[in-house]
Protein backbone atom coordinates (compact mmCIF):
# COMPACT_ATOMS: atom_id res chain seq x y z
CA UNK A 1 0.00 0.00 0.00
CA UNK A 2 1.25 3.74 -1.00
CA UNK A 3 2.64 5.12 1.90
CA UNK A 4 0.49 8.81 2.59
CA UNK A 5 2.77 11.63 2.94
CA UNK A 6 2.51 13.80 5.89
CA UNK A 7 0.56 17.10 4.92
CA UNK A 8 2.57 20.18 5.61
CA UNK A 9 0.94 23.82 7.04
CA UNK A 10 1.60 26.70 4.88
CA UNK A 11 1.85 28.40 8.70
CA UNK A 12 5.39 26.67 9.47
CA UNK A 13 6.68 28.01 6.21
CA UNK A 14 7.71 31.56 5.03
CA UNK A 15 5.63 34.22 3.27
CA UNK A 16 6.74 34.00 -0.24
CA UNK A 17 5.94 36.48 -2.66
CA UNK A 18 6.76 36.49 -6.86
CA UNK A 19 6.81 38.87 -9.45
CA UNK A 20 6.44 37.97 -12.91
CA UNK A 21 8.44 40.34 -14.57
CA UNK A 22 9.41 40.89 -18.69
CA UNK A 23 13.04 40.53 -17.79
CA UNK A 24 13.10 38.09 -15.22
CA UNK A 25 11.45 36.44 -12.19
CA UNK A 26 11.65 37.85 -8.76
CA UNK A 27 11.19 35.83 -5.56
CA UNK A 28 11.08 37.75 -1.65
CA UNK A 29 10.81 35.46 1.31
CA UNK A 30 9.69 37.09 4.26
CA UNK A 31 8.22 36.70 8.16
CA UNK A 32 6.00 38.82 9.69
CA UNK A 33 7.45 39.62 12.85
CA UNK A 34 4.24 42.04 14.33
CA UNK A 35 1.58 43.55 12.96
CA UNK A 36 2.28 45.26 9.28
CA UNK A 37 5.84 44.28 9.83
CA UNK A 38 7.70 42.07 8.24
CA UNK A 39 11.60 40.84 8.14
CA UNK A 40 12.88 40.25 4.94
CA UNK A 41 14.21 36.47 4.80
CA UNK A 42 15.88 37.12 1.35
CA UNK A 43 15.33 38.01 -2.18
CA UNK A 44 16.75 36.57 -5.64
CA UNK A 45 16.31 36.75 -9.58
CA UNK A 46 16.10 34.44 -12.17
CA UNK A 47 18.98 34.31 -14.54
CA UNK A 48 17.23 36.19 -18.19
CA UNK A 49 18.38 33.95 -21.06
CA UNK A 50 15.23 33.11 -22.53
CA UNK A 51 12.20 34.78 -23.60
CA UNK A 52 8.99 34.19 -21.56
CA UNK A 53 6.72 37.33 -20.52
CA UNK A 54 5.93 39.37 -22.76
CA UNK A 55 3.83 42.88 -21.81
CA UNK A 56 2.39 40.95 -18.66
CA UNK A 57 1.38 38.18 -20.00
CA UNK A 58 3.15 34.71 -20.08
CA UNK A 59 4.09 33.22 -23.56
CA UNK A 60 6.24 30.84 -23.14
CA UNK A 61 4.82 28.63 -20.23
CA UNK A 62 8.32 26.32 -20.50
CA UNK A 63 10.06 28.70 -20.33
CA UNK A 64 8.53 30.48 -17.13
CA UNK A 65 8.05 27.38 -15.46
CA UNK A 66 12.06 27.15 -15.14
CA UNK A 67 12.81 30.54 -14.18
CA UNK A 68 9.91 30.28 -11.34
CA UNK A 69 11.91 26.64 -10.31
CA UNK A 70 14.98 28.24 -10.15
CA UNK A 71 14.19 31.55 -8.35
CA UNK A 72 12.11 29.27 -5.74
CA UNK A 73 15.32 27.09 -5.31
CA UNK A 74 17.54 30.03 -5.18
CA UNK A 75 15.70 31.79 -2.62
CA UNK A 76 15.57 28.38 -0.48
CA UNK A 77 19.18 27.86 -0.44
CA UNK A 78 19.59 31.70 0.23
CA UNK A 79 17.40 31.38 3.60
CA UNK A 80 18.40 27.74 4.25
CA UNK A 81 15.48 25.73 3.98
CA UNK A 82 15.04 22.75 1.61
CA UNK A 83 12.25 23.72 -0.22
CA UNK A 84 9.56 26.29 -1.12
CA UNK A 85 6.58 24.59 -2.18
CA UNK A 86 4.48 27.26 -3.14
CA UNK A 87 4.24 31.03 -3.17
CA UNK A 88 1.43 34.23 -3.54
CA UNK A 89 1.80 36.23 -7.14
CA UNK A 90 0.37 39.13 -8.09
CA UNK A 91 -1.34 39.70 -11.34
CA UNK A 92 -1.46 42.06 -14.11
CA UNK A 93 -1.15 42.55 -18.10
CA UNK A 94 -2.00 44.43 -20.81
CA UNK A 95 -5.34 42.92 -21.15
CA UNK A 96 -6.91 43.65 -17.86
CA UNK A 97 -9.73 45.98 -16.99
CA UNK A 98 -12.23 46.78 -14.44
CA UNK A 99 -16.06 46.87 -13.96
CA UNK A 100 -18.67 47.25 -11.39
CA UNK A 101 -20.54 44.14 -10.57
CA UNK A 102 -23.34 43.49 -8.20
CA UNK A 103 -25.69 40.60 -6.24
CA UNK A 104 -28.72 40.73 -4.02
CA UNK A 105 -30.16 38.89 -1.66
CA UNK A 106 -33.60 39.23 0.10
CA UNK A 107 -33.83 37.23 3.48
CA UNK A 108 -37.14 37.11 3.73
CA UNK A 109 -36.85 37.47 7.26
CA UNK A 110 -34.33 39.97 9.42
CA UNK A 111 -31.17 37.96 10.21
CA UNK A 112 -26.89 38.08 9.90
CA UNK A 113 -25.44 38.38 6.85
CA UNK A 114 -22.95 35.58 7.17
CA UNK A 115 -19.78 35.20 5.94
CA UNK A 116 -21.27 31.82 3.69
CA UNK A 117 -23.87 34.78 1.74
CA UNK A 118 -21.67 36.79 1.53
CA UNK A 119 -19.00 34.26 -0.56
CA UNK A 120 -22.07 33.17 -2.17
CA UNK A 121 -22.73 36.58 -3.59
CA UNK A 122 -18.90 37.12 -4.57
CA UNK A 123 -19.11 33.47 -6.50
CA UNK A 124 -22.21 34.61 -8.08
CA UNK A 125 -20.78 38.31 -9.27
CA UNK A 126 -17.79 36.39 -10.94
CA UNK A 127 -19.75 33.57 -12.71
CA UNK A 128 -22.24 36.51 -13.87
CA UNK A 129 -19.36 37.81 -16.08
CA UNK A 130 -17.68 34.84 -17.23
CA UNK A 131 -20.70 33.13 -18.29
CA UNK A 132 -21.84 36.66 -20.49
CA UNK A 133 -18.15 36.68 -21.67
CA UNK A 134 -16.54 32.85 -22.17
CA UNK A 135 -13.51 34.27 -23.60
CA UNK A 136 -12.57 36.57 -19.99
CA UNK A 137 -11.45 35.40 -16.19
CA UNK A 138 -12.26 37.66 -13.14
CA UNK A 139 -8.79 37.80 -11.92
CA UNK A 140 -10.33 39.46 -8.20
CA UNK A 141 -13.01 40.85 -6.69
CA UNK A 142 -12.54 43.67 -4.42
CA UNK A 143 -15.75 44.88 -2.22
CA UNK A 144 -16.95 48.39 -2.97
CA UNK A 145 -19.51 48.54 -0.96
CA UNK A 146 -23.22 47.49 0.34
CA UNK A 147 -26.39 47.96 0.39
CA UNK A 148 -28.56 47.05 3.53
CA UNK A 149 -32.30 47.37 3.92
CA UNK A 150 -31.84 50.69 1.45
CA UNK A 151 -28.95 52.24 3.35
CA UNK A 152 -25.43 52.18 1.89
CA UNK A 153 -21.96 51.38 3.69
CA UNK A 154 -18.48 51.39 2.86
CA UNK A 155 -17.56 48.25 5.14
CA UNK A 156 -19.04 44.83 5.02
CA UNK A 157 -21.79 43.68 7.47
CA UNK A 158 -21.06 42.82 11.06
CA UNK A 159 -22.15 39.52 12.22
CA UNK A 160 -24.66 40.68 14.81
CA UNK A 161 -26.27 43.36 11.89
CA UNK A 162 -29.94 41.92 11.01
CA UNK A 163 -31.30 43.15 7.78
CA UNK A 164 -33.87 41.49 5.35
CA UNK A 165 -32.46 42.81 1.82
CA UNK A 166 -28.75 42.85 0.89
CA UNK A 167 -27.20 44.10 -1.94
CA UNK A 168 -22.97 43.24 -2.30
CA UNK A 169 -21.32 45.95 -4.73
CA UNK A 170 -17.85 44.65 -6.40
CA UNK A 171 -15.29 46.09 -8.41
CA UNK A 172 -14.28 43.07 -10.76
CA UNK A 173 -10.33 43.02 -12.31
CA UNK A 174 -10.89 41.27 -15.22
CA UNK A 175 -8.66 39.86 -18.04
CA UNK A 176 -8.29 37.52 -21.15
CA UNK A 177 -8.56 34.08 -20.30
CA UNK A 178 -5.21 33.45 -21.75
CA UNK A 179 -3.57 35.07 -19.17
CA UNK A 180 -4.75 33.15 -15.90
CA UNK A 181 -4.24 30.22 -17.94
CA UNK A 182 -0.52 30.66 -19.07
CA UNK A 183 0.43 31.52 -15.45
CA UNK A 184 -1.23 28.61 -14.07
CA UNK A 185 0.53 26.42 -16.54
CA UNK A 186 3.89 27.74 -15.59
CA UNK A 187 3.73 27.26 -12.13
CA UNK A 188 2.35 23.66 -13.38
CA UNK A 189 5.62 23.43 -15.29
CA UNK A 190 7.62 24.41 -12.01
CA UNK A 191 6.11 21.84 -9.78
CA UNK A 192 4.98 24.91 -7.56
CA UNK A 193 1.21 25.69 -6.44
CA UNK A 194 0.13 29.23 -6.51
CA UNK A 195 -0.99 29.65 -2.97
CA UNK A 196 -3.06 32.93 -3.51
CA UNK A 197 -3.26 35.07 -6.59
CA UNK A 198 -3.66 39.26 -6.07
CA UNK A 199 -4.36 41.72 -8.63
CA UNK A 200 -1.17 44.18 -8.63
CA UNK A 201 -3.01 47.09 -8.23
CA UNK A 202 -4.72 45.92 -4.82
CA UNK A 203 -1.24 44.79 -3.47
CA UNK A 204 0.17 48.26 -4.03
CA UNK A 205 -2.12 49.85 -2.90
CA UNK A 206 -2.32 48.10 0.19
CA UNK A 207 1.50 48.76 1.00
CA UNK A 208 1.15 52.13 0.32
CA UNK A 209 -1.97 52.67 2.56
CA UNK A 210 -0.67 50.98 5.11
CA UNK A 211 2.24 53.48 4.96
CA UNK A 212 0.58 56.80 4.11
CA UNK A 213 -2.75 55.97 6.46
CA UNK A 214 -5.97 54.72 5.24
CA UNK A 215 -7.00 58.50 4.69
CA UNK A 216 -5.05 58.59 1.29
CA UNK A 217 -7.79 56.02 0.18
CA UNK A 218 -10.66 58.19 1.37
CA UNK A 219 -9.32 61.19 -0.07
CA UNK A 220 -8.05 59.90 -3.24
CA UNK A 221 -5.15 58.63 -4.92
CA UNK A 222 -4.01 56.77 -8.11
CA UNK A 223 -1.10 54.36 -9.22
CA UNK A 224 1.26 54.88 -12.01
CA UNK A 225 2.92 51.38 -11.95
CA UNK A 226 5.75 51.96 -14.41
CA UNK A 227 7.04 48.76 -15.36
CA UNK A 228 9.42 47.21 -18.19
CA UNK A 229 6.81 46.53 -21.17
CA UNK A 230 3.63 47.98 -19.53
CA UNK A 231 2.62 51.00 -17.87
CA UNK A 232 -0.41 51.30 -15.72
CA UNK A 233 -2.59 53.52 -14.07
CA UNK A 234 -5.16 53.05 -11.66
CA UNK A 235 -7.16 55.16 -9.87
CA UNK A 236 -8.95 54.70 -6.35
CA UNK A 237 -11.14 56.58 -4.16
CA UNK A 238 -12.54 55.27 -0.53
CA UNK A 239 -13.81 51.70 -1.20
CA UNK A 240 -14.09 52.15 -4.73
CA UNK A 241 -11.49 51.86 -8.22
CA UNK A 242 -12.85 54.57 -10.62
CA UNK A 243 -10.41 53.71 -13.62
CA UNK A 244 -7.65 51.31 -14.42
CA UNK A 245 -5.86 51.10 -17.78
CA UNK A 246 -2.82 49.34 -18.66
CA UNK A 247 -0.69 50.59 -22.08
CA UNK A 248 2.04 48.24 -23.82
CA UNK A 249 5.09 50.68 -23.33
CA UNK A 250 7.50 51.04 -20.61
CA UNK A 251 11.03 51.49 -19.37
CA UNK A 252 12.33 49.21 -22.39
CA UNK A 253 10.84 51.55 -25.16
CA UNK A 254 13.07 54.46 -23.88
CA UNK A 255 15.97 51.51 -23.68
CA UNK A 256 15.54 50.63 -27.38
CA UNK A 257 14.75 54.30 -28.63
CA UNK A 258 18.54 55.45 -26.95
CA UNK A 259 19.75 52.36 -28.42
CA UNK A 260 18.42 53.64 -32.50
CA UNK A 261 21.53 56.24 -31.56
CA UNK A 262 24.06 53.31 -32.78
CA UNK A 263 24.39 51.36 -29.82
CA UNK A 264 23.48 47.92 -28.11
CA UNK A 265 20.08 47.84 -26.02
CA UNK A 266 22.57 46.44 -23.41
CA UNK A 267 24.48 49.97 -23.18
CA UNK A 268 21.47 51.79 -24.10
CA UNK A 269 19.88 50.19 -20.77
CA UNK A 270 23.41 51.21 -18.67
CA UNK A 271 23.26 54.54 -20.09
CA UNK A 272 19.80 55.10 -19.26
CA UNK A 273 20.02 54.24 -16.14
CA UNK A 274 23.35 55.48 -15.03
CA UNK A 275 22.98 59.30 -16.79
CA UNK A 276 19.10 59.39 -17.96
CA UNK A 277 17.13 61.90 -16.85
CA UNK A 278 13.36 62.48 -17.33
CA UNK A 279 13.92 65.80 -19.82
CA UNK A 280 16.78 68.22 -20.41
CA UNK A 281 16.11 71.03 -18.34
CA UNK A 282 15.96 68.57 -15.48
CA UNK A 283 19.88 67.62 -16.92
CA UNK A 284 22.70 69.30 -13.65
CA UNK A 285 25.50 68.95 -15.13
CA UNK A 286 25.55 68.26 -19.03
CA UNK A 287 28.49 65.51 -19.02
CA UNK A 288 29.99 64.43 -22.50
CA UNK A 289 30.23 60.84 -22.46
CA UNK A 290 32.43 58.59 -25.13
CA UNK A 291 30.77 55.28 -24.54
CA UNK A 292 32.85 51.97 -26.13
CA UNK A 293 29.76 49.70 -27.40
CA UNK A 294 31.17 46.27 -28.26
CA UNK A 295 29.27 45.80 -31.58
CA UNK A 296 29.61 49.96 -33.18
CA UNK A 297 32.48 50.93 -31.16
CA UNK A 298 32.89 54.37 -29.68
CA UNK A 299 29.49 56.34 -29.48
CA UNK A 300 29.71 60.13 -27.63
CA UNK A 301 26.78 61.68 -26.18
CA UNK A 302 25.69 64.72 -23.87
CA UNK A 303 23.72 64.45 -20.48
CA UNK A 304 21.37 66.85 -22.49
CA UNK A 305 20.61 64.91 -25.58
CA UNK A 306 20.53 61.59 -23.93
CA UNK A 307 17.58 63.72 -21.77
CA UNK A 308 16.07 64.64 -24.91
CA UNK A 309 15.70 61.27 -26.35
CA UNK A 310 14.37 59.71 -23.05
CA UNK A 311 11.90 63.15 -22.80
CA UNK A 312 10.39 62.73 -26.14
CA UNK A 313 9.54 58.51 -25.25
CA UNK A 314 8.47 59.22 -22.25
CA UNK A 315 5.39 62.03 -24.02
CA UNK A 316 4.50 59.56 -26.18
CA UNK A 317 4.12 56.92 -23.56
CA UNK A 318 3.06 58.56 -20.97
CA UNK A 319 0.55 61.88 -22.49
CA UNK A 320 -2.42 59.36 -23.17
CA UNK A 321 -2.47 58.07 -19.26
CA UNK A 322 -2.22 61.63 -18.03
CA UNK A 323 -5.14 62.74 -20.56
CA UNK A 324 -7.21 60.44 -19.41
CA UNK A 325 -5.93 61.12 -15.06
CA UNK A 326 -7.12 65.09 -15.99
CA UNK A 327 -10.47 63.33 -15.95
CA UNK A 328 -10.44 62.25 -12.07
CA UNK A 329 -7.37 65.04 -11.15
CA UNK A 330 -10.16 67.09 -8.78
CA UNK A 331 -11.72 63.46 -7.12
CA UNK A 332 -8.21 62.66 -6.02
CA UNK A 333 -5.91 63.89 -3.49
CA UNK A 334 -2.34 61.90 -4.66
CA UNK A 335 -0.36 60.27 -7.37
CA UNK A 336 1.85 57.15 -6.68
CA UNK A 337 5.01 56.86 -9.10
CA UNK A 338 5.90 53.04 -9.18
CA UNK A 339 7.54 50.10 -10.75
CA UNK A 340 10.92 49.42 -12.05
CA UNK A 341 11.35 52.27 -14.67
CA UNK A 342 10.07 54.63 -11.70
CA UNK A 343 13.86 55.08 -10.32
CA UNK A 344 14.11 57.30 -13.94
CA UNK A 345 16.35 60.52 -12.86
CA UNK A 346 13.66 63.43 -12.34
CA UNK A 347 10.44 61.34 -13.41
CA UNK A 348 8.62 62.51 -10.54
CA UNK A 349 9.37 66.28 -11.35
CA UNK A 350 8.38 65.54 -15.06
CA UNK A 351 4.84 63.79 -13.93
CA UNK A 352 4.26 66.53 -11.27
CA UNK A 353 4.41 69.01 -14.47
CA UNK A 354 1.63 66.95 -16.14
CA UNK A 355 -1.06 66.88 -12.83
CA UNK A 356 -2.36 69.36 -10.42
CA UNK A 357 -2.49 66.97 -7.63
CA UNK A 358 0.45 65.80 -5.18
CA UNK A 359 3.25 63.54 -7.07
CA UNK A 360 4.73 60.90 -4.72
CA UNK A 361 7.21 58.06 -4.95
CA UNK A 362 4.86 54.32 -3.77
CA UNK A 363 6.92 54.27 -0.46
CA UNK A 364 6.41 50.65 1.66
CA UNK A 365 9.54 51.57 4.23
CA UNK A 366 7.38 51.67 7.34
CA UNK A 367 6.49 47.58 6.56
CA UNK A 368 10.07 46.59 7.11
CA UNK A 369 11.81 45.97 9.85
CA UNK A 370 14.99 47.94 10.46
CA UNK A 371 17.55 45.02 9.26
CA UNK A 372 15.96 45.34 6.01
CA UNK A 373 18.89 45.95 3.27
CA UNK A 374 18.62 49.69 1.73
CA UNK A 375 18.11 48.35 -1.72
CA UNK A 376 15.10 46.60 -0.55
CA UNK A 377 12.69 49.83 -0.06
CA UNK A 378 12.84 51.11 -3.89
CA UNK A 379 9.27 51.39 -5.12
CA UNK A 380 10.75 48.54 -7.65
CA UNK A 381 9.72 46.38 -4.71
CA UNK A 382 6.06 47.22 -3.52
CA UNK A 383 4.42 45.03 -5.34
CA UNK A 384 6.41 42.11 -3.71
CA UNK A 385 5.76 43.85 -0.81
CA UNK A 386 2.05 44.46 -1.01
CA UNK A 387 1.57 40.83 -1.73
CA UNK A 388 3.37 39.73 1.20
CA UNK A 389 1.23 42.06 2.87
CA UNK A 390 -2.30 40.31 1.49
CA UNK A 391 -0.80 36.83 1.50
CA UNK A 392 0.07 37.01 5.13
CA UNK A 393 -3.90 38.11 5.25
CA UNK A 394 -4.65 35.30 3.02
CA UNK A 395 -2.66 32.62 5.65
CA UNK A 396 -4.73 34.10 9.00
CA UNK A 397 -7.95 33.42 7.21
CA UNK A 398 -6.97 30.27 6.21
CA UNK A 399 -4.57 29.25 9.19
CA UNK A 400 -3.85 25.54 9.65
CA UNK A 401 -5.09 24.55 5.91
CA UNK A 402 -2.47 22.41 4.22
CA UNK A 403 0.21 23.75 1.58
CA UNK A 404 -1.69 23.41 -1.83
CA UNK A 405 -0.18 20.33 -4.01
CA UNK A 406 1.01 21.76 -7.90
CA UNK A 407 -1.20 20.73 -10.93
CA UNK A 408 1.28 17.97 -11.69
CA UNK A 409 1.42 15.97 -8.75
CA UNK A 410 -2.20 15.96 -7.94
CA UNK A 411 -2.62 14.24 -11.62
CA UNK A 412 0.32 12.14 -10.82
CA UNK A 413 -1.13 10.90 -7.43
CA UNK A 414 -4.69 10.35 -9.41
CA UNK A 415 -3.35 8.25 -12.21
CA UNK A 416 -0.35 6.39 -10.75
CA UNK A 417 -0.96 5.84 -7.13
CA UNK A 418 -4.38 4.31 -6.99
CA UNK A 419 -3.43 1.73 -8.85
CA UNK A 420 -1.14 0.35 -6.54
CA UNK A 421 -3.37 1.54 -2.85
CA UNK A 422 -5.54 -2.35 -2.50
CA UNK A 423 -2.60 -4.57 -3.68
CA UNK A 424 -1.28 -7.18 -1.75
CA UNK A 425 2.38 -7.86 -2.12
Amino acid sequence: MAKKQKEISADSLPLVAIDLGSDSVRAMAAQRVDNDLFHILGVEKSRKFMSGIERGVVVQTSNVGYMISEVLRLLANRIGINNLPTAFVSVGGRSMRIVHVSSKRDQIHPRPVSKQLLGDMERECKQKIERHYPEIIVLGLVPAYFVLDGVEQEQAPKEDQAVVLVEAHFIAFYAKRELDEQLQKSFVQAGRPIESSFVRPEALLSAFACVDGDEVLQHGCAVLDFGAQTTTLTVFKRTTYLFNIVLPQGGQNITKAIAQQGISEATAEQLKCKYGFAAPSLVEKNLRMSINDPVNGVVEFTSAALASIIEQKLEEILSPLMQEFAKYEERVETLYITGGGSMLNGLDTFVQQHTKVKVLYGAHDTLLDSTTEPAFFEPGYSSLVGTLLLGSDYRLEHRGEPVKKSGWLERFKQETLGLFEDQEY
